[in-house]
C-alpha cells in the first residue's frame, strides 16, 4: 500500500516528464482525425474516392481551426488533389500556441476507402516550424523502415537480402520468420522477388505505406521491415511517427523523369544522399495522430454500434516517447 512518506526514485528523465509536464498537442489534433474518419464512413465501399476525400478534408479543416497552435501546411491536399482546403502553405489553427509545420492526409488510402478495403487512415503529423523536409521537388522516394533494432544495422544502399539478414540477427529471429511490407506495384516486382529469394516473406500493401512503415517500427507488430518506393510526403509523415517509436527510417529521392531530376538538382538536392529521420524532420518534438477509417492492423476502423460511432486512434509524441490508443464513442445524431 502506498504511504505519503514513501520515497519514489526520480531520475533526470522522470523529472522532465513527471515533474514538468507540458501540453501534448496531439491530444487536441486527434479530434480532427476522428472527425475526418467519421465523415468519410458513408462513402466506404461506394466507389467514389473523391467524395470520401472531400468529406474528410472538410471535417479535418473545421476541427483544426479549434487547435491551439499556429500551423502552416507543409504537406497538404491542394497540390496533389487540387483541393480548395488544406493546401500547401495554408495557415491552420486558432493562431495561439506554438508555431508548427503540419502534414495532413485526411484519408491515406482513398482508393482503399472507395473499395471498402482495409488499412485506410486519417493522418496528421506536426513538428516545430521550419523542421519538415520540403517534398515539393521530388514526389517519390525509396524508403526503408524498421524498429529500434535497425539502428546501426540497416543501410538502404545495401542489397535487400543483406539488410534482411542483418535485421534478423539483431532481432534474434531466423530469416524465414521475417515479414517485409512492400507496396504492391509493378515497379517492385524485382524487389519482391529478392525478398523471397532471401528467405523472408512479404506483406503486399495495396495502398497506404504510412501504416506499413509504422507497423514496421512497432514492437508488437508482425511486420519487421517496410521497403520500397512511395511518396516523399508519406515518408515525412512516417518519420514523425517513427521518431516517437524509436525506430529507423532512411530514404533516397527518386525522380520519376529527367524533368523532375533537373528540378531537384536546381533546388539543391543531392540525389545520392541517404536521408535519415533527422533529415526528414529535424528535432525531437514531433506529433503523429492516425484514426482508422477502415479496419487494419494499426487501428480499428470506424464502427457503428447502435446510437454511437466508435473510433480508434493512435497518438504518438517523440519528445515524451509516448504512444496512446484513444477509443472514443460519438453520438450518431451529432455526426451523420
Amino acid at each position: 500500500m502506498y504511504r505519503s512518506n514513501q520515497r519514489i526514485p526520480v531520475t533526470q528523465e522522470t523529472q522532465t516528464q513527471y515533474l514538468h509536464p507540458d501540453r501534448n498537442l496531439a491530444m487536441e489534433l486527434v479530434r480532427a482525425t476522428e472527425a475526418a474518419a467519421i465523415r468519410a464512413t458513408p462513402w466506404i465501399g461506394r466507389g467514389d474516392k473523391n467524395a470520401a476525400d472531400g468529406a474528410a478534408v472538410d471535417a479535418m479543416r473545421k476541427f483544426l481551426g479549434t487547435v491551439n497552435f499556429e500551423g502552416v501546411v507543409v504537406i497538404g491536399e491542394g497540390e496533389k488533389d487540387h483541393a480548395p482546403m488544406l493546401y500547401n502553405g495554408e495557415q491552420v489553427g486558432n493562431g495561439s500556441g506554438p508555431a508548427c509545420d503540419i502534414a495532413v492526409d485526411p484519408i491515406d488510402g482513398t482508393s482503399l476507402t472507395a473499395a471498402g478495403r482495409q488499412n485506410a487512415l486519417s493522418v496528421i503529423a506536426v513538428s516545430d516550424r521550419g523542421s519538415m523536409f520540403d517534398p515539393s521537388a521530388v514526389f517519390y522516394m525509396d524508403k526503408i523502415v524498421t524498429g529500434p533494432e535497425g539502428h546501426g544495422v540497416i543501410d538502404i544502399s545495401r542489397p535487400i537480402g543483406e539488410n534482411i539478414r542483418a535485421l534478423a540477427k539483431a532481432k534474434g529471429k531466423s530469416v524465414e520468420e521475417m515479414r517485409i511490407a512492400v507496396l504492391d506495384r509493378p515497379r517492385h516486382a524485382n524487389l519482391i522477388e529478392e525478398i523471397r529469394e532471401a528467405g523472408a516473406g512479404t506483406r503486399l500493401l495495396l495502398d497506404g505505406d504510412v501504416a506499413g512503415g509504422i507497423n514496421a517500427a512497432r514492437y508488437e507488430s508482425r511486420i519487421d521491415m517496410c521497403v520500397g518506393i512511395g511518396g516523399t510526403p508519406e515518408g515525412i509523415i512516417t518519420a514523425c511517427a517513427v521518431k516517437a517509436l524509436g525506430g529507423l527510417i532512411q530514404g533516397k529521392l527518386m525522380p520519376k523523369d529527367d524533368a523532375e531530376r533537373e528540378k531537384a538538382i536546381a533546388a539543391g538536392h543531392d540525389l545520392d544522399r541517404i536521408l535519415t529521420g533527422d533529415d526528414l524532420v529535424r528535432g525531437d518534438n514531433t506529433y503523429f495522430v492516425a484514426t482508422g477509417v477502415t479496419n487494419g492492423e494499426l487501428v480499428a476502423g470506424v464502427q457503428r454500434k447502435g446510437p454511437i460511432i466508435r473510433t480508434e486512434s493512435l497518438v504518438l509524441r517523440s519528445r515524451s516517447g509516448t504512444a496512446r490508443r484513444v477509443v472514443a464513442d460519438h453520438l450518431v445524431e451529432k455526426w451523420l
